[in-house]
Order: C-alpha cells, then structure tokens, then sequence
C-alpha cells in the first residue's frame, strides 16, 4: 500500500460478500472501482453513491480476458493505480458429478477460476510497476473439504488457493501481497435458495450455530489487504466448521 489514500477494485460487487466488502472499504478510500455483470439498477445505486460517493460501478463479465483486461486498464486510466485487488466475482451450477454437463463444469471454472486469473495478472502488472499493493482472492471452504453437488465449484475454489500462493511467491521480490478468505456458510442469496432441511443440517456442523454474514467476510478481506506482513495464506472464516 501506497500513504496515499488507496484505490480498490472489487469483482462480483453488485450484492453479498462484494457489495459489503465495498461499503467496508469505502470509508478509508479514495476510491473504490465495483466490477458488476450487469449495471446496477438507478434507484439503489443513487442510494448507495448518496452514501460513498467515491465509489463507480465498470460493467464487464471477468470470465472473457479481453473484458477483464479493460475492466484494470480502465481503473488505471481514471484513478492512477491499483492499491488493492479483491477477486470475488463467482457462480454455482450444483449437480451431481454423474449428472454434471461439462459445459456447467467449465462455465463455474470459468468465473470463479480463470476470471479472477484474467483480473489478477493485469493488476499484477500494474503492483509489481508500483512495488506496492494486495491482492485477496475469495475462496471458500469448500474448496478445501468438497461438498455434494459441487466439484465444479470445490475445483475453481481449490484452483484459487494455488494461484493464491503462487502470485504470493511471484509478488513478493517487489511486496506485492496475495491472500485468500476461504468464508464457509454465509447468509447470500446463494444459501438463501437451500432448502430448509439442508439449511437445519449445515447449522448442526457449524459450531457457533449460525450462517456467516457477508460483513464479517469484509472484515476478514480487509485484514488481509491492510496486514503488511502477511502473505500467502489462506484465512478460513467459518465459525468453526472445518476446525
């Protein structure tokens, strides 16, 4: 990090983990860039501009590299350079492995796995030419563990891991950081979609009895962008689930 006030680009912003990781980081900013797929609709996005009015929204689907690349280029161009990279664009296609397409494999592989890739090695570029800046790639449990109905989405989580500590090893010479959260069961419109008996299960498994909340997961993505000494790790926010 720079002593100026930094910039941020968040990945998949526009609601959960990402909006609130965005609102968290706000405050300190001088500007936060928030990556949507589609622009966020007039009446929310007045009230949230109303309240951080040092934040924009640059629409581009990172999973296509040439988008990606834009969606950095473009952030360079407007604001100078980028102090702190969050990678949390991601989608599910749950399916049995038996009965999962390979273009439902690939398309979460895709999103969660090579966009971050297709983001992180511009900014890269643009960290290392700054020998400065932290990246925080958001994974997940599952991608440590598995889960039923979820290779696709335990492969591009696990995927994110070793590109985590891989881009921590080649960031490091010009202290350029990279870390991952691995958040287990947090309350998004992901968890939501569960059905209840499967909700009632999960909560037996966790031992503080409760989902997550997508503001206890920026919390976590906001140590790691801000802790100087701290690279190449994986903090599992879980309460208490894989222990």
């Amino acid at each position: 990090m720079t002593n100026k006030r930094p910039v941020y680009l968040v990945t998949g912003a526009a609601k959960g983990i990402g909006l609130a990781t965005v609102q968290r980081l706000a405050p300190q900013a001088e500007h936060v860039v928030m990556n949507v797929h589609r622009p966020i609709v007039t009446e929310h996005w007045a009230a949230l501009t109303a309240i951080y009015p040092n934040i924009s929204q640059l629409v581009a689907d990172v999973g296509d590299a040439k988008q990606a690349e834009q969606l950095v280029n473009e952030t360079i161009a407007r604001h100078g350079r980028i102090d702190g990279l969050v990678n949390n664009a991601g989608i599910t296609r749950d399916q049995l492995v038996m009965r999962m397409s390979t273009t439902d494999f690939m398309a979460v592989l895709q999103t969660n796995l090579v966009g971050a890739f297709n983001v992180l090695k511009p900014t890269l570029k643009q960290m290392l030419r700054q020998r400065s800046g932290a990246i925080v790639n958001v994974a997940s449990v599952i991608g440590s563990h598995g889960n039923v109905g979820q290779a696709n989405y335990a492969a591009s989580k696990a995927g994110l891991v070793g590109l985590t500590k891989t881009v921590a090893r080649e960031g490091a010479r010009r202290q350029v950081r990279c870390n991952a959260v691995a958040p287990g069961m947090i309350a998004t419109a992901m968890t939501d979609a569960l059905p209840e008996a499967i909700r009632q299960q999960t909560l037996t498994e966790i031992p503080l009895k409760r989902f997550g909340q997508p503001e206890e997961i920026a919390t976590a993505i906001d140590f790691l962008l801000h802790q100087p000494y701290l690279t190449g790790q994986v903090l599992t926010v879980d309460g208490g689930m894989t222990m």
